[in-house]
């Protein structure tokens, strides 16, 4: 058994790092004899810049005063009394630990020894076995000492320096691990991951670094925590800010129908855009993206196919009808306007007919939140007495503007709260200090491609009882993002925390459930809703009454 006798913790954080010896200290606990071969173990050199090591369970050996007279440290026999100093039932060295740079290795080294403690304590009562004990004690410090010197000039020998690539790829690593939100990093040991990656992954060139990165972020299993290229970071960056760079068109999820072609379908073309001006229409259906199918393909895979630098081009096979398409578009920056808005008269006797203001929100960049207060001033100036607020297709954007939407609505309440793997970090409410429209009958019109920020905006309205919710059951992504800058341009985008709607309902992968389905044919534009809530002849109809009540 081999353990370290004179001191059970030593460490060393800086560039040179001790190596300590073990010797054979106690071999036989039945023997009367202690054995103190100061042999030192063979000690393998890692090139590495920090090495700690660590004896946990203490163990010290003390000498004791047990004279009734003066303290002058002698014992009867003019010498010391020897005693050990353990923890009653403890281990020693339940684990010897060695963290060094990289790597992190643990290892059993002794079993438990407190049992050896009475018979130590006698044998270190007896003279002779001091002396031995003494002599051999210096003979180990020596040694000590010896292994340390060697061990700190072999410790300045140089390692092998990190690339520029390696650094780039820990600048991945450091940020995911600070901010991600799930601290276990899906069940894996994160540091070990980062020991084989740059052991193991090539990481030579820009493309193998960035190719390494995102096989990190993979073992994550979260398709939210992605990484960025460059322009695609940009890109993100601009299309919050109300601009993007691309084909000028808003997609989502085909509305389930016989006879519906698989794909997905296009909800607005921006006025003046490429795919506007190329004659793509609401409603038609994009097949495949430079030869892709777009079968099985969801939305934000499509969107960042569709974006790209400017002055590129992209292929696209669309369904208009019964005619099929093929387009070859040029990538330009368009201007996003987040809002739509429509009056609408419902049908009555009298002057006094229903008025409802309906507003289509398609994403929540910079200027969602002052457009939709615009929408509703509008609105109330054709003396509107309901609103029709759709959320269908919208995949998200800043959660910050989704907050502020929220309370328009909201004359008081929580409007979310934000959980990390402790519970709840976080409570954003409102006092109604910013309400503009809380007493009006809402309704919300919602579908699997209403996501994130819609999410926490249908779910504030629904379980603060603001409104109605009508649709299917939203796409379910009940986890926050943040966006983190990489030192070369490129960046992440990064899974901080999750949330939970007012009523402590987590929505991730379940989604926000309606209060009541839409008519299979219910459109999606603006032009075309107002028909559907004052023709009841019409397929999509949906009278006043329906539309507002729980």
């Amino acid at each position: 058994m081999e353990f370290l006798a004179i001191s059970t913790t030593a460490s060393s954080s800086s560039s040179s790092f001790p190596h300590f010896p073990i010797s054979s200290f106690f071999k036989n606990p039945n023997s009367n004899l202690i054995s103190t071969t100061s042999s030192v173990l063979q000690w393998k050199y890692l090139p590495v810049k920090v090495l700690r090591n660590k004896f946990h369970g203490p163990l010290m050996c003390m000498r004791i005063d047990t004279s009734n007279g003066p303290r002058n440290g002698r014992d009867s026999d003019g010498g010391y009394a020897w005693n050990f100093l353990l923890q009653h039932k403890r281990r020693l060295c339940k684990r010897f630990t060695s963290q060094y740079g990289l790597f992190s290795e643990s290892y059993k080294c002794i079993p438990k020894f407190w049992k050896y403690a009475g018979s130590l304590c006698k044998l270190m009562n007896r003279s002779e076995i001091r002396q031995k004990v003494s002599v051999h004690f210096g003979r180990l410090v020596v040694g000590v000492m010896l292994v340390m010197s060697l061990s700190v000039a072999v410790s300045k020998t140089p390692s092998a320096a990190l690339t520029e690539e390696n650094l780039l790829f820990l600048e991945a690593w450091r940020t995911i691990d600070r901010a991600y939100v799930d601290k276990t990093f899906n069940g894996q040991s994160w540091f070990r991951y980062r020991e084989d990656a740059l052991r193991n992954e090539p990481m030579n060139t820009r493309e193998e670094t960035y190719m390494a990165i995102k096989k990190m972020l993979a073992t994550l299993d979260d398709p939210f925590t992605r990484f960025l290229e460059p322009e695609k970071f940009k890109s993100l960056q601009s299309g919050t800010q109300g601009a993007l760079t691309g084909v000028g068109l808003s997609i989502g999820y085909p509305t389930k129908f016989d006879g519906s072609p698989a794909g997905l379908v296009v909800i607005s073309a921006a006025p003046g855009g490429p795919a506007n001006k190329a004659g793509v229409l609401s409603g038609d259906i994009i097949l495949a993206i430079d030869d892709t199918s777009t079968e099985t393909m969801g939305i934000y895979d499509a969107a960042d196919r569709l974006q790209g630098p400017e002055g590129s081009s992209v292929k696209l096979t669309i369904q208009s009808g019964p005619e099929i398409k093929h387009l070859d578009l040029v990538r330009e920056k368009v201007q996003l306007n987040p809002v739509k808005s429509r009056l609408c008269k419902v049908p009555d006797a009298g002057d006094n007919s229903p008025r409802i203001g309906y507003i289509k929100l398609t994403s929540f960049n910079q200027n969602a939140s002052g457009a939709v207060k615009e929408a509703v001033d509008a609105l109330r100036s054709n003396n509107v007495n309901a609103f029709v607020l759709d959320l269908r297709d919208n995949s998200g954007g800043l959660f910050p503007e989704g907050i502020e939407i929220a309370k328009i609505w909201l004359d008081k309440g929580v409007i979310v709260y934000i959980c990390d793997s402790r519970g709840v970090r976080d409570i954003y409410d409102t006092d109604g200090s910013s309400a503009m429209a809380a007493s009006e009958p809402l309704a919300v019109l919602v579908n699997k491609g209403t996501a994130s920020a819609s999410e926490i905006l249908a779910g504030a309205l629904k379980d603060n009882k603001r409104a109605v919710v009508f649709g299917e059951p939203t796409f379910g992504k009940g986890k926050i993002q943040s966006v983190f800058k990489l030192s070369d341009g490129s960046g992440l985008a990064v899974t901080v925390a999750r949330y939970e709607t007012p009523a402590h309902a987590d929505i991730d992968k379940v989604g926000v459930i309606p209060d009541h389905p839409l008519p299979t044919l219910f459109p999606k534009d603006e032009d075309s809703f107002c028909s559907c809530i004052q023709d009841p002849a019409s397929g999509c109809y949906v009278n006043r009454g329906q539309l507002f009540s729980r």
